[in-house]
């Protein structure tokens, strides 16, 4: 008989299948489907176009991973688990199912190459950066910018709770894409200013959401380059989930051209993963660790320990002055030398 460990690491080589079967779950709206209510096998395959016998088959996989349960005879209802896949969810990850698994997975297959070699998968074919040879396809970046959309929503709560932004009168959020960062920022606290600063491709979507959310008569977008230059004119600087797609050279860049756009004791605001020194089988390590690969495979950053992100601020021009933490996420709070 197989070993409790053989047994484990069969389940755990095989779990690139849970992805695959939660991400078709996605694409045809199973969530959405049955957000009312029970439905029938039949009702679900007319619903979608799909085959009869192997759209039964797929719910059968979704009810093992817990997406969905068998109610009534032959009929099928959403858990608790399964909402989060309802692209209409206050935390939906359909999105970022979607990218997972149309353009991630197809990445990861490469992974052995990039260990070997070191390069990500863009420089493999000849690009800069993934960000680069993404933007050579309008598809893939609505799909990367949903998922990133989904990301910010889950972690937002958690920094709100994290760090108390009332002191800050004017907040920039670099690399905001959508502006769901600012938005709720802005929303809680109704003394502040928010910018959102990214590219132009960036503007449109950012600029819908801050109106529809009510804010836009305190939140702007401002289009360019962080690499470039940042506009001076706010107190305080937020990048969430920016930092760690560039290694050290790319990231001090940014950091200080952050430095040069804030007034001297300006409070930047970091809000990444934070690496344990030693990681151990926990699943927060384990989603580190992973992230931290797929930098490696992707933008060509990495996932940074407090230490590793203390050295990166002090060579930039700051002096970090707390770390939060935020759910799976950490605040780090650095104020401008």
């Amino acid at each position: 008989m197989p070993s409790s460990a053989a047994i484990k690491l069969l389940d755990l080589i095989q779990s690139h299948r849970i992805t695959a079967v939660i991400y078709v779950a996605a694409k045809l709206g199973i969530a959405e489907l049955l957000r009312d209510g029970p439905r029938s096998l039949d009702q679900l395959a007319r619903a979608t176009g799909t085959h009869y016998d192997a759209l039964g088959r797929l719910l059968t996989a979704l009810s093992t991973v817990g997406i969905c349960a068998r109610s009534v005879p032959g009929g099928y209802s959403l858990t608790e688990l399964g909402l989060a896949l309802d692209g209409s969810a206050d935390q939906s990850f359909k999105a970022w199912a979607i990218f997972e698994g149309e353009m991630l997975s197809k990445s990861w297959s490469g992974m052995l190459e990039t260990i070997v070699t070191g390069k990500t998968a863009a420089q493999l074919q000849g690009f800069d950066n993934s960000f680069e040879l993404m933007s050579r396809s309008p598809e893939n970046i609505g799909i990367f910018n949903a998922a990133m959309v989904d990301l910010t929503r889950l972690v937002t709560p958690d920094v709100l709770r994290a760090f108390d932004f009332s002191q800050i009168s004017h907040l920039m959020d670099v690399g905001g894409g959508s502006g769901e960062l600012i938005g709720a920022i802005t929303r809680q606290y109704p003394r502040i200013r928010g910018t959102v600063f990214d590219l132009p491709r960036c503007k449109a979507t950012a600029q819908e959401y801050l109106q529809r959310v009510g804010v836009s008569d305190r939140a702007q977008f401002v289009a360019g380059n962080f690499f470039e230059t940042i506009p001076s004119f706010a107190d305080a600087i937020i990048l969430k989930s920016v930092i760690h797609d560039w290694d050290d050279e790319h990231s001090s860049v940014i950091l200080r051209n952050c430095h040069h756009a804030l007034p001297k004791d300006g409070t930047l605001l970091l809000v990444e993963r934070m690496m344990p020194e030693t990681p151990t089988t926990s699943e927060v390590d384990k989603a580190h660790a992973m992230s931290d690969l797929n930098m490696l495979r992707g933008p060509g950053g990495l996932e940074r320990s407090e230490h590793q992100y203390r050295l990166l601020l002090e060579q930039s021009g700051f002096c970090q002055t707390s770390l939060r933490s935020a759910g799976r996420f950490s605040v780090i709070e650095a104020r401008a030398n």
